[in-house]
């Protein structure tokens, strides 16, 4: 299988993920949060025969293999640095074809979108799954070129991390004649505002379905 998915993500453990939405909500409901969102990518996506899946986790003295949902997946270490340095290692012992790797705490995200965007990774060297807050949930590397950038350093370099700049910078950084591809926009889930909405979400498609359900059995 020539396509890989990296889910990229951190050990489900309780007060090591979400800090600043677990700061707003509590550690317990943040670390809830971010296992369903992991058991859904990794249930949903992640089980996709399109695409072979890996599973980028930190730290990386916890092995994927003992976490229960994640136990049939291939294991890759992020390894040390900044989230730049930990990407694009992810990146690097792959075998060949196009990669896509995403974040672990994007509620809308499916197969469908895994899909365009290796799609448009047929046309561009690049493509990024934007996110309301200027960063992105996706990036994908059709893999023809070095990642690395005009002076050697990885392409992710110089972008200044969790500001409102971080899409525009990473393509910035990859220079003027590379040829970049977008896929949707979706919104992550990062303080208590996001997560409020994403449950009021979450129960209005519940009644939805279920009003349907019920006009059905009428």
């Amino acid at each position: 299988m020539n396509r890989h998915l990296i889910i990229f993500t951190r050990a489900p453990q309780l007060g090591r993920v979400k800090r600043r939405l677990a700061a707003e909500i509590g550690a317990l409901a943040a670390l809830r949060f971010h296992r369903a969102m992991l058991a859904r990518l990794a249930q949903g996506a992640g089980r996709d025969r399109r695409w072979k899946t890996w599973v980028a986790i930190t730290p990386d003295v916890c092995p994927a293999g003992g976490i229960t949902l994640l136990r049939d997946f291939a294991f890759l270490k992020q390894g040390g640095g900044d989230l730049g340095d930990r990407m694009a290692r992810c990146f690097r012992p792959l075998p060949p074809g196009p990669a896509i790797l995403v974040g672990s705490d994007i509620p809308d995200i499916s197969a469908r979108h895994i899909a365009s965007a290796f799609a448009a990774l047929g046309r561009n060297d690049f493509v990024f799954g934007p996110a309301s807050d200027g960063g992105y949930w996706l990036v994908g590397l059709r893999r023809t070129r070095a990642l690395t950038g005009p002076h050697g350093r990885n392409l992710f370099t110089g972008v200044r991390w969790s500001g409102p700049d971080v899409l525009q910078d990473t393509i910035t950084a990859l220079g003027p004649r590379t040829h970049v591809g977008f896929t949707a926009t979706l919104s992550d889930v990062d303080n208590a505002a996001d997560y409020h909405h994403w449950r009021r979400l979450c129960s209005s498609r519940r009644g939805m379905i279920s009003t349907k359900l019920h006009g059905l059995n009428r």
